[in-house]
């Protein structure tokens, strides 16, 4: 097989020798066999009609976290041009070279320490991400000044979407009776990222994921993809795939929103699936709280016992490299439950 950039085979050579084999034998298609379905859309103008139009929007928002964890989202104020533009910058960085990407090449005009590929602590083909990506957080961002073309449509994204994941976080606490600051508080441009994502063309998929099947450790994800499709997650106990939309944007629950809502609205299980002919980009902001925020139920009788983030996702990392997975809001259940 053609090598790839990254390296993918000469890095994980041992993972290929070792399950290469087994994994052809045993591959029965699941990533593939599969049917699509369109996510619930919703029309987020209707919360600048108000009245009922806009109180059927907020409960719209409400009822796609509970039954699906997954939306869509059109009128969503972050423009076609930005949209585009961020698409067409992701794929100008991610086409330097690998050495450039991995030394932080000064043509690649973003912070230093940014960039991800593969999956360091995989034992196994299973384990191993087919993606690479650009890990930046909102604070470096801001602080590239929008000296470059890249820099202003992050930024310009980046505002965006922030604003949005605060609209969107403040009507499903209101859904829940609860209204509070607590969003606007603790989920700042220091703590929040973008992550951009490319998912190379795979050889051996399905043996390999784009992205392994997880949960977000966050509040909310808000992600927008191209066309090519590849996004998969768990409803009604089956895997289903995406159907992509280029002009929508897709929000999903993350585990903190889980825990917060007292398991009301669902963090679901999800995976990137990769394509075999075509690479696949996407842009994803994580709306995440400071280290030392505590994780508590906005309601009585709380199913999950009060944790920091910091606690969170340090146990999250320690279950990734002594089992290859994570557990996630398991570990956090009271134990009279």
């Amino acid at each position: 097989m053609e090598e790839s950039d990254p390296p993918f085979l000469k890095f994980y050579k041992n993972l290929f020798d070792d399950d290469h084999s087994a994994y052809k034998k045993r591959d029965n298609g699941d990533s593939y066999d599969v049917e699509e379905w369109e996510l619930p859309m919703i029309d987020l103008g209707r919360l600048d009609r108000g009245g009922w139009e806009g109180e059927d929007c907020k409960r719209e928002i409400a009822e796609a976290s509970r039954k699906w964890g997954f939306f869509q989202v059109i009128n969503h104020g972050v423009s076609c041009d930005i949209l585009e533009k961020m698409r067409c910058e992701q794929i100008k960085v991610f086409k330097k070279t690998y050495n450039e990407k991995m030394s932080n090449h000064r043509d690649l005009n973003i912070p230093a320490g940014s960039y991800r590929w593969g999956t360091p602590s995989a034992t196994c083909l299973r384990q191993l991400a087919w993606s690479e990506a650009f890990h930046v957080p909102l604070t470096d961002i801001c602080s590239m000044g929008g000296a470059t073309s890249l820099s202003t449509t992050m930024e310009q994204f980046a505002t965006a979407v922030s604003n949005l994941a605060e609209t969107l976080a403040e009507i499903l606490a209101e859904e829940l009776g609860h209204k509070s600051s607590f969003f606007k508080d603790n989920c700042l441009p220091s703590t929040c990222y973008l992550r951009l994502n490319r998912y190379p063309p795979c050889p051996i998929t399905p043996q390999v994921f784009g992205l392994m099947p997880h949960t977000d450790s966050d509040f909310l994800t808000i992600l927008h993809q191209d066309q090519i499709g590849g996004l998969q997650l768990v409803k009604d106990g089956k895997w289903i795939a995406v159907k992509p939309n280029r002009e929508a944007l897709i929000i999903n629950i993350g585990d903190l929103f889980q825990a917060w809502s007292n398991d009301v609205y669902k963090s679901v299980e999800h995976r990137v699936v990769a394509n075999r002919q075509t690479e696949r980009f996407s842009t994803a902001f994580f709306f995440c709280p400071s280290y030392d925020t505590m994780i508590q139920s906005c309601v009585e009788n709380s199913i999950y016992r009060r944790f920091s983030f910091k606690e969170f996702r340090q146990q999250v990392q320690d279950d990734v490299k002594k089992l290859g997975y994570k557990i996630g809001l398991p570990r956090f259940l009271l134990r009279s439950n």
